[in-house]
């Protein structure tokens, strides 16, 4: 074979070779997929209607008992299982001294800044000058979020959120007394009745209401309306 042939396969060869390159660099061009701007497959969540946990409709986050009536439910030996994240900062026996944070022998029912010789925050002082005492309620509301019911106080925990945690933990606190104050009456912070509720009902349109307490008697012979019987 001489070199003019072997000049034509090569050239041949090279050209196949250069239009494979070329198809394969426009296909690039053309078919290139676009990057995503965030990394990963995104996964569309269908929102619903309201807030996880039993929210109330329309979105509204569902009404918190007040804390008798959690009280009245709270298993003090629950509360003392929780409240061993507070042993970090706290004692709870009689007569232990202090840690970071005061001893809580006897809080519930005491005054804010109740242990003497503890060197509280400028704020706790000030609502023991103003009289404010722990009871209950106020220690629902600062175990709830310390830092936002007394702004500068010292204690850093982040709070108990949840209500029934919270009660438990106070029906522990409230054990560690030498005369434990007394629960409050679960009754007494029941929701009032709606109006009108224990009323007898209206009577029907052209009918007359029978008296409070009476039978009514059958009707006399020939027609004539018997007396009512007697109240009993």
């Amino acid at each position: 074979m001489d070199s003019f042939e072997f000049n034509k396969i090569a050239g041949a060869v090279l050209g196949t070779a250069l239009g494979v390159m070329a198809i394969g660099i426009v296909a690039d061009i053309i078919y290139t997929p676009g990057k995503p701007a965030k990394a990963g497959y995104e996964i569309a969540v269908a929102e619903s209607g309201g807030e996880a946990g039993g929210g109330a409709a329309g979105g509204g986050a569902a009404a918190v008992e007040p804390i008798a009536v959690r009280l009245a439910k709270a298993d003090a030996k629950t509360g003392e299982a929780t409240a061993k994240v507070c042993l970090a900062c706290h004692t709870f026996e009689k007569g232990q001294p202090a840690k970071v944070g005061p001893n809580l022998y006897g809080v519930v029912g005491g005054p804010a800044a109740h242990m003497e010789s503890f060197h509280y925050s400028a704020a706790m002082h000030t609502r023991r000058d103003e009289g404010i005492n722990w009871t209950f309620e106020e220690l629902d509301k600062f175990l709830a979020s310390p830092k936002d019911d007394v702004p500068g106080t010292l204690m850093s925990f982040g709070g108990l959120k949840r209500p029934d945690q919270r009660a438990t933990v106070i029906a522990y606190l409230r054990s560690l007394s030498d005369n434990p104050v007394p629960l409050p009456a679960a009754a007494e912070a029941a929701p009032a009745a709606p109006a009108g509720e224990g009323k007898p009902a209206a009577p029907a349109e052209g009918k007359p209401a029978a008296p409070s307490g009476d039978k009514a008697a059958p009707p006399a012979a020939g027609g004539a309306p018997a007396s009512p019987a007697p109240a009993k």
